[in-house]
């Protein structure tokens, strides 16, 4: 294997030289640069990352802590990330967390041990002890994202679920459904409280009420969409559309009405929240809430670079508009 002294003899050089040449850190003359890089070529010379990493002192990675690349919203966030991060010439180093304070510190520790460059966090929901770690780390450039305002010394998304959640409903109402249920996220957390709070406000501008037996709360998963929705299955009296806070509840809703012998949406109308990749594929096709993913990973990470190469530490905030996605789960029920 060739080494930095085997291409500087070739070149009739020095290994400064020859550095210099491959970390662009000083100005070579064309006819030496270009004596270098035909050296480079003929001994199919790599230089070591790690020690090129240690001369220019970045690592050309990213490192990025989510709460599960399993859920189908990370997923598609991630995606975008790594989708830009290549772009960019980076490298990223996907950390999953299931929001555990312990994993998020080990994570933190690997990462800051392999040098990366920087840490984007973007999780579902922050323990105040995770918060004060991040703080343990801030020679790094980090960017954490918080939904919601609670904590001013991180950044925020700012994805207007309010406003998702009267659209959802409103959706419902023009539609004809005035019997109107809903499979909401966990209700302590921000997102899933705001989006049941536009919900809610839009059925009570329509001047309707809402039934205490359809409202139900999950975590997020299919398999509460599947449970909430047997539950409101198992009254004496049905809704005629439920709206899931997320569209893997969607699904899971979508399987119970189904198991039930009903149809969606002849029977049940079902509108979800997210615009996942694959909702458009569901039988029948989901009518949801759209909010831009790829965006929103594309922005975080843009902010991140920014910390990276030019020490920009202001907090940012990055706004999400929700806009509705019609396709064939929802009925019109106007007579």
């Amino acid at each position: 294997m060739a080494t930095i002294k085997d291409v500087a003899k070739m070149a009739g050089v020095s290994t400064t030289t020859v550095s210099h040449v491959i970390n662009n850190t000083r100005h070579v003359a064309q006819e030496t640069k270009q004596a270098v890089m035909d050296a480079i070529q003929q001994l199919c010379y790599s230089p070591s990352a790690v020690a090129r990493s240690l001369k220019i002192n970045t690592t050309k990675s990213i490192g990025m802590i989510v709460t599960t690349s399993e859920s189908p919203y990370f997923a598609e966030i991630i995606q975008a990330v790594e989708s830009h991060c290549y772009r960019q010439g980076y490298s990223l180093f996907l950390c999953n967390t299931q929001n555990d304070a312990e994993k998020i510190k080990n994570h933190l520790e690997m990462l800051a041990k392999k040098r990366v460059d920087g840490i984007l966090i973007m999780c579902a929901e922050y323990l105040q002890e995770s918060l004060d770690l991040f703080n343990n780390f801030r020679e790094l450039p980090m960017v954490v994202m918080e939904w919601g305002i609670q904590h001013s010394n991180n950044d925020i998304i700012l994805d207007n679920s309010f406003n998702g959640g009267y659209l959802a409903a409103q959706h419902l109402i023009e539609n004809g459904h005035q019997k109107i249920g809903i499979i909401a996220g966990e209700l302590s957390k921000t997102t899933a409280q705001t989006r049941f709070q536009g919900f809610e406000k839009a059925i009570f501008d329509a001047g309707l009420t809402l039934n205490p037996n359809w409202i139900q709360e999950g975590f997020f998963e299919p398999e509460d969409g599947y449970e909430c929705m047997n539950k409101i299955l198992a009254q004496a009296e049905l809704p005629t559309a439920v709206f899931c806070c997320n569209d893997v509840m969607a699904l899971g809703a979508i399987s119970a009405i189904t198991e039930k012998g009903l149809r969606v949406p002849d029977d049940i109308s079902i509108i979800g929240y997210d615009n996942i990749h694959s909702s458009r594929f569901y039988a029948p096709p989901l009518t949801t809430i759209h909010q831009s993913k790829a965006r929103l990973g594309e922005r975080a990470l843009k902010l991140l670079l920014d910390r990276i190469h030019h020490k920009n530490n202001e907090k940012e905030t990055i706004e999400l508009y929700p806009e509705l996605i019609v396709r064939k789960s929802v009925r019109n029920i106007k007579s």
